[in-house]
């Protein structure tokens, strides 16, 4: 097909399909814009000006100003905030003219003046005075996708960004500067440059899929011959401390059962939203009577097998970040088996941690609520990914061992609250949650005498069943509804636990 008829038979689409519009991306840093209106959605304006180009030249006139419109100015210096009434000489100097106030009337009136200007104007929820629209954006680093509805409806708009955010990977940025890089070595004219580059995308998507199965091979490797060693481990203990487990062929203990559902229930819950398995699992062993240092042995033991399942669930399905997963595993596995050696020297001291990280996740709890959309605050956070992440690592590894449950809530919550695709978080903690169970498990076991091994045995089985399981629904939902339901989770969980350490409860 010529390039004519290929340009042709692409206006006749167009033409079909009603949307006329040209899409361009602006250096914004180059233009001079104005915006009118500093209330709600002044503010949505400049935000989504400012999200995409920091360095954009924008002056804002408003009789009035939202507290938060003011601040994120005083963060951008090429924001300059005159406080009165729009003046025709506001115009002058002007490229760009953006209105969002509540009159039409003041709409209509700087539109007509801008217009003998030759001044392009967008006009807040008004497409008919509109030159041109701000779309919803979907930015991944350095490739952004902008979405247009022609106006018909911007909630359409959001909805498609909601979905390629979580399906396009972070990792994407990493293939843009590869190609660049590579693009950079070759030499010729254009269309050289275009079919070696096709050359050598086409050779990586056909590599892509044997170096997947080699790297699944080896990570499946790790982890089922890792269970099947520990199992080995774990049953030489059973034989050696337990003396009841040679006559269970006979007679098992009645609470073997309720341990077996409760590792169901509780790791149907934690696989699909990726956490409170290790804090509902350790409440419950309390309640049975369970001692706080083998409650927390038990609920590793079985997070063993659980994780390793649904983790590598979670890798078949394309929810894995590797680079998060190597900057968490080895910080975290330092914080577990530290956790686990201070918790089975000084049994009591969980109850001087737990109200304390029941502060912090009840805060994160809040946060992620807010950023889902489902709790309404005015002062906006901040979407800056989490840098941290060996000390977060660390962190929840330590405070997992010693509260006996702590890494989702605690690695999963910050990860997402600072803005980290919720998916991909969910996968890549459950995965490293396998090898932090695992030799947190072992510092347990080689320190600890008279295990209840009936609670192991019961976690262990229902949350291995439930765990692949878990795993496939996790993927179904929506970043939205993971979100919303790890928030209420937390935020009960969170209350909970500081309640009950005033000796209250609910």
């Amino acid at each position: 097909m010529s390039l004519l008829t290929q340009n042709k038979e692409n206006i006749k689409v167009t033409e079909e399909n009603g949307n006329e519009l040209f899409p361009v991306f602006l250096k914004l840093q180059n233009f001079q814009t104005l915006l009118v209106g500093g209330g709600n959605v002044g503010l949505e304006k400049l935000s989504a000006l400012l999200a995409n180009s920091p360095k954009a030249n924008v002056t804002v006139v408003a009789d009035r100003f939202l507290t938060e419109l003011k601040e994120l100015a005083v963060n951008h210096p090429s924001v300059k905030i005159i406080e009165r009434k729009f003046e025709d000489q506001d115009l002058e100097g002007a490229e760009l003219v953006i209105l969002a106030t509540d009159s039409r009337d003041l709409h209509v009136y700087i539109r007509n003046i801008a217009k003998e200007k030759g001044l392009l104007l967008n006009v807040a929820d008004t497409p008919e005075l509109c030159d041109f629209y701000l779309g919803s954006i979907v930015k991944k680093g350095n490739l952004k996708i902008a979405i247009s509805t022609n106006g018909k409806s911007p909630t359409v708009a959001k909805r498609i960004k909601e979905v390629l955010n979580e399906n396009i990977p972070d990792e994407i940025d990493d293939t843009l500067e590869q190609i660049n890089k590579l693009r950079l070595t070759l030499s010729g004219d254009f269309a050289y440059k275009v079919k070696a580059l096709n050359q050598a995308t086409a050779s990586l998507v056909a590599e892509k899929q044997p170096e997947r199965k080699l790297s699944a091979a080896a990570l499946s490797w790790m982890i089922w011959s890792s269970v099947v060693i520990f199992t080995g481990i774990i049953l030489y203990a059973i034989w050696q401390q337990e003396p009841v487990f040679r006559d269970y062929a006979e007679s098992i203990n009645p609470q073997f059962y309720w341990f077996l559902g409760a590792g169901f229930i509780f790791a149907m819950i934690d696989g699909a939203i990726g956490m409170s398995y290790g804090v509902t699992s350790t409440t419950f062993s309390l309640s049975m009577g369970i001692p706080p240092a083998s409650a927390s042995t038990a609920v590793h033991i079985s997070e063993i097998f659980s994780n390793g399942i649904a983790g590598w669930m979670h890798y078949r399905m394309g929810n894995i970040n590797k680079k998060l997963l190597k900057l968490l595993l080895i910080p975290g596995i330092i914080g577990a088996v530290l956790g686990a050696f201070l918790l089975s020297s000084l049994e009591e001291y969980a109850q001087y941690t737990k109200p304390l990280i029941s502060v912090y996740t009840l805060i994160l709890g809040i946060v992620i609520l807010r950023k889902s959309g489902v709790l309404k605050l005015k002062k906006k956070t901040s979407t800056t990914k989490i840098k941290r992440i060996g000390t977060l690592g660390f962190t929840g590894g330590f405070i997992d061992a010693v509260g006996g449950g702590g890494w989702g809530s605690i690695v999963l919550s910050s990860l997402i609250a600072g803005g980290r695709n919720a998916r991909y978080s969910l996968g890549t903690v459950k995965l490293s949650r396998f090898f932090i169970a695992l030799m947190s498990s072992l510092t347990f076991v080689t320190m600890l005498d008279g295990l209840r091994w009936y609670a192991v045995a019961g976690l262990v089985l229902g949350s291995a069943v439930a765990s692949p399981i878990a795993a496939r629904v996790s993927n179904r939902i929506s970043a939205k509804t993971i979100m919303v339901s790890v928030g209420v989770i937390v935020i009960l969980v969170s209350l909970r636990s500081i309640l009950k350490f005033f000796g209250l409860s609910f």
